[in-house]
């Protein structure tokens, strides 16, 4: 490898920020590419009982089924590139219909009572996941 080649693989991964290896990425992109949302940075999807969060990621939610207790709130965050087109999160019912929100965006809705809760990406309808309120 040349110096100047050594030297300007250097300097970009000093431009790295700090935390990125912990990012979300999306497989659809050209290349890996990083949502800033602070859910998205972290690994885990539960900050506590009563608040889960469910990433979006590669198109899919994750974890795509969850369990809650009633008074939960359950918080959806876009973790794709921002080259991808923006996601929902809707009600197969009528219970919501989030509006659409692209990356690093998010939306949050309080469960009050039991019962299963399947839902879907009204843009791509393939996306699926459930909330389960015991």
């Amino acid at each position: 490898m040349s110096r100047l080649r050594l030297a300007l693989g250097l300097a970009a991964a000093a431009a790295v920020p700090l935390g990125i290896g912990a990012a979300c990425f999306s497989e659809r992109a050209g290349g890996p590419t990083f949502s800033g949302a602070a859910e998205c940075r972290v690994p885990i999807s539960v900050i506590d009982s009563m608040h889960v969060v469910v990433a979006i990621r590669t198109f899919a939610f994750v974890p795509d089924t969850i369990t809650v207790p009633v008074g939960a709130t359950v918080t959806w965050v876009n973790c794709e590139s921002p080259l991808i087109e923006p996601h929902t999160t809707t009600s197969d019912s009528l219970g919501w219909n989030s509006p659409q929100f692209a990356a690093g965006e998010r939306f949050t809705r309080r469960f009050d009572v039991a019962g299963e809760f399947p839902y879907h990406c009204e843009p791509h309808p393939f996306m699926v996941g459930k909330i389960v309120v015991p």
